[in-house]
């Protein structure tokens, strides 16, 4: 196996490095040529040889990935910086091609181009079913869905930029929103006016301080949905031993090893201690905030050997007496938790259909709960107190409205964030918690799921927002800062200095943070060198 670094534009894409861009919906594939890689190849090249311009390969991307889902021959491209010799990819028609750099609509229509990384087929028939219904509104609008994979929207909104064909709607992670802002591709002004469209005070105030820009004081998008983290606990257990809740870390702390042998239960929680998975990173960055550990200080300066940051590592790490042992990661934990092994599971809310079905096995089939109403039986705890602060931990996503986009794209948004926001939410109603208030109680009944869950659970899902941090979402840091936190995360850092700590014994809270100090001084000399 081979993998070759994608090398399209490389001036574009220092400029716009930490941004995103779309390809063409196809009902099928339409391979006018199949072409095998060879050493030495890159999407780019290929799209000139058979297009003349290096711009068109997100067409190549689209018609491999449509293929991908009917032929087992191609292989889905999950992130155009890296290709495989020996791959195939379905190079689609000319007129393909020139639909991708041209598109165009019917005469006496306005072409609104909404990419969207919400790409799974059952995903996309919603998201096109929505627009169709918009559409029989507003006849003189044509609205394109365009699903686009995550780990290449950077790639493709640089092409996008420079071959000035530029979408008109783009969902994305509130971690890209920042970089847009500053390069100047994302209209602001027509985010605000969705917003107060809508209405200012139905959205919840923490999506709206994530999306503000603190150089214009203005949204820079719009948020639209996301997910909370929570540590999950045993209430009942919890309950019957005198606990408190497991919202601060001396509650954490003093419940981690007083539930072990009771009612059978053998640890507390599972802590992410495997070095080669991110989950260790997710949990810890929780802990991290709610002491106001951070990676960077107002000045731009690396601060991960504060006193904070290493209190924060020693506080994690020692949750490892009385955890699951051995190298864990999320399905580990998630096990433990519905085995009755563990009474504490961090998790997003996406766990929310498991505690009540199982979760699906590595090798078929589901676990069986050894709780049957474990999710009855399950608190919900997704703020955490530390010595320094508190924190939530958690995903967003935006819309963004990209520059030189037409008006009609402002409609199209509110669109999605009113008649059609339901049908969205939906499709995964543990993982799009909606950020309108108005939306609470349409979302609370869109799952059966729902229904084993207290309303304060829910409510407390609903409101998750309000208190959501991660080192990504903080306003203040630039560009090459955002990038690496990315590396830090993409690097497993986190990971591997928690496992030195709480397995290995290699490392002390000290000396990991000393070597964090030292990796990410680093890496960000390195993204200010680009």
């Amino acid at each position: 196996m081979m993998t070759k670094k994608f090398l399209v534009l490389l001036t574009v894409l220092v400029l716009f490095s930490t941004m995103a861009a779309p390809g063409f919906a196809q009902n099928g594939p339409q391979c006018d040529n199949v072409y095998t890689v060879q050493a030495d190849d890159w999407l780019s090249k290929v799209a000139e040889r058979y297009f003349g311009t290096i711009l068109a390969f997100p067409a190549i991307i689209d018609s491999t990935n449509a293929a991908a889902k009917m032929d087992d021959s191609f292989t889905a491209i999950q992130n155009p910086d890296e290709i495989e010799v020996g791959q195939q990819f379905c190079i689609p028609t000319q007129a393909e091609a020139e639909a991708f750099l041209n598109p165009t609509a019917a005469e006496g229509k306005v072409l609104v181009e909404f990419w969207t990384t919400d790409n799974e087929e059952d995903r996309v028939k919603v998201y096109e079913e929505v627009a169709a219904r918009y559409m029989e509104q507003n006849p003189n609008v044509e609205v394109r869905i365009v699903p686009i994979e995550e780990a290449g929207v950077s790639q493709r909104i640089a092409v996008a930029v420079a071959a000035n064909r530029k979408p008109d709607i783009v969902r994305m992670g509130i971690e890209r929103v920042a970089a847009f802002a500053a390069d100047g591709i994302l209209d602001q002004d027509a985010a605000m006016n969705v917003i107060n469209g809508i209405g200012l005070d139905d959205f919840r105030e923490g999506p709206l301080q994530m999306v503000k820009d603190p150089a214009s004081g203005k949204y820079a998008a719009v948020p639209y949905d996301g997910w909370i983290q929570a540590l999950w606990y045993r209430q009942d257990l919890f309950d019957q031993l005198g606990l408190a809740a497991p919202e601060s870390w001396d509650a954490i702390s003093a419940a981690n090893c007083a539930v072990v042998d009771q009612n059978n239960f053998l640890y507390g929680l599972t802590i992410g201690t495997d070095p080669g998975q991110n989950y260790g990173h997710q949990v810890f960055e929780q802990v991290a905030i709610s002491n106001n550990a951070w990676p960077f200080d107002e000045a731009g300066n690396v601060t991960m050997n504060t006193p904070e940051m290493i209190e924060a590592l020693r506080f994690y790490t020692s949750l490892q007496d009385c955890a699951t042992p051995g190298p864990q990661y999320w399905r580990g934990a998630r096990e433990a938790y519905e085995y009755d092994q563990a009474a504490m599971l961090f998790y997003s809310t996406y766990i929310m259909d498991d505690l009540v079905d199982g979760s699906g096995l590595e090798g078929g089939g589901n676990v069986e709960l050894a709780t049957p109403d474990l999710a009855q039986k399950t608190g919900f705890a997704p703020k955490m107190q530390g010595p320094n602060g508190s924190a939530s931990y958690g995903q967003l996503v935006t819309l963004g409205i990209l520059t030189d986009a037409d008006p009609e794209a402002q409609d199209v948004v509110k669109f999605f964030l009113t008649e059609g926001y339901q049908d969205v939410l939906a499709l995964a109603p543990f993982g799009k918690v909606p950020v309108t208030k108005s939306a609470v109680d349409g979302w609370m009944s869109s799952s059966d799921y729902f229904a084993n869950y207290s309303p304060d659970t829910l409510n407390q899902i609903a409101n998750g927002y309000d208190t959501m941090q991660r080192w990504l979402f903080r306003p203040d840091y630039d560009s090459a800062q955002r990038a690496v936190i990315g590396d830090i995360e993409g690097r497993l850092l986190i990971p591997q200095v928690v496992s030195n700590i709480a397995l290995e014994g290699s490392m002390t809270p000290e000396t990991a943070a000393e070597f964090l100090q030292t990796q990410v001084e680093q890496l960000l000399a390195e993204r200010q060198a680009q």
